[in-house]
Formats: C-alpha cells, sequence, structure tokens
C-alpha cells in the first residue's frame, strides 16, 4: 500500500466521526439507518477496522455525501453540484443542491399539477425551512394558514408547525426549499447605501 493510500484511509475514521456528530447521531442511530452494527460503526471511527466499499456507500447515503467526501478524494477541478434528482411517493421531483453533511440544506423541488380541492396530509419535524417560488403558484398550509405564494414570493417557518406544500390546478410548480435543524434559520443580509 502506497503512503497516500494509507494517509486516505487512516482519515476516513475522522470524517464519519465528525459527519456523525454534526449530525447529533448517535451509533445506534446511525446503525438503524445504515444496517450496520454499532460496534463496526465504532471500530470505522477509531481506525481499528479498515473501511470498504460495502461500509462506505450506506454511510454516505445516511450522510447525504458522496464517496469522494469520505475518503477525501483529490478535488477534480469541476466546481460544479452532481445534481441527483429523485421523485417522492406523491409525484414531486426534488433536486439536492448542497452536498455538505448537516447545517442547512438546500432543495429545488418541481410539483405536477395538483388540484384546488387537494386535501392537505400536514406533517411536522425538527428544524426550519425557508421557501422560494421560482414559477408557478405554491400552496402553502401552515397550520390554520392557508396561502398562495406567486413567483418571487417566499416564507419561512418553524417545520414543528404543522404544514403542507402542494400545486394548483394553474399547473406545476418549482420552488427553492433551505432546510436546517431546530434553531437554524435563514438569515437575509441587505446592503446599507454607503454615506
Amino acid at each position: 500500500m502506497t503512503d497516500p493510500t494509507a494517509q486516505t484511509l487512516t482519515g476516513v475514521g475522522p470524517r464519519l466521526r465528525s459527519l456523525r456528530r454534526r449530525r447529533d447521531m448517535t451509533l445506534a442511530e446511525l446503525a438503524d439507518k445504515t444496517g450496520v452494527s454499532p460496534s463496526t460503526l465504532s471500530r470505522l471511527e477509531s481506525g481499528q477496522r479498515r473501511p470498504t466499499l460495502e461500509l462506505l456507500l450506506p454511510l454516505a447515503r445516511a450522510h447525504g455525501v458522496t464517496l469522494d467526501h469520505l475518503v477525501d478524494a483529490p478535488p477534480t477541478g469541476d466546481p460544479r453540484v452532481a445534481l441527483r434528482p429523485f421523485t417522492t411517493d406523491y409525484g414531486a421531483t426534488v433536486i439536492p443542491l448542497s452536498r455538505r453533511p448537516g447545517g442547512i440544506q438546500a432543495y429545488k423541488f418541481v410539483l405536477p399539477r395538483g388540484r384546488d380541492d387537494d386535501e392537505p396530509h400536514l406533517h411536522v419535524h425538527d428544524g426550519h425551512d425557508w421557501v422560494f417560488v421560482l414559477d408557478g403558484r405554491l400552496r402553502l398550509v401552515l397550520g390554520e394558514h392557508d396561502l398562495i405564494l406567486t413567483p418571487g414570493e417566499a416564507a419561512e417557518f418553524d417545520t414543528r408547525t404543522p404544514h403542507w406544500f402542494g400545486a394548483t390546478s394553474a399547473g406545476p410548480v418549482e420552488f427553492l426549499s433551505l432546510v436546517g435543524r431546530q434553531g437554524e434559520r435563514a438569515h437575509i443580509r441587505a446592503s446599507t447605501a454607503r454615506d
């Protein structure tokens, strides 16, 4: 094994530990998400177990990072984020726009045309959400409020408030969403006029 390879493998454990701690996860919680036993996870983090592709793939998925991030692969010089859209059970296309673990995550959502009489299924979770409508009309049900947001409009709220997003009969809707853990909020900075 060459020295650079040994150094790369040695760095995997501390990166895994750092990712898990930034997400405030226990070894048991991560084991539930990945199917990798807590003892194996502990040995990986401490460097007592050699990382294999079979172990790293579920860990990369659970942390929302690429394998390159886990092994600290050298940069390729390409700054583009590899967009890997996925489709939800309700037909929405979700495009992750960020790839760093923990912290505020950015997504683009494309919802298919809805019906104005769609019954919202409200849900709650820890965190904070900020949405910005790019195109179409976004129906946002937030607690007792039933709102329609149009292009250029934004909303920010605590996700412990029951909420639901949907498109209207006017057509599909595209919007950006920044989602952070509880206490993390999107901060808007405006420059002031110079004296």
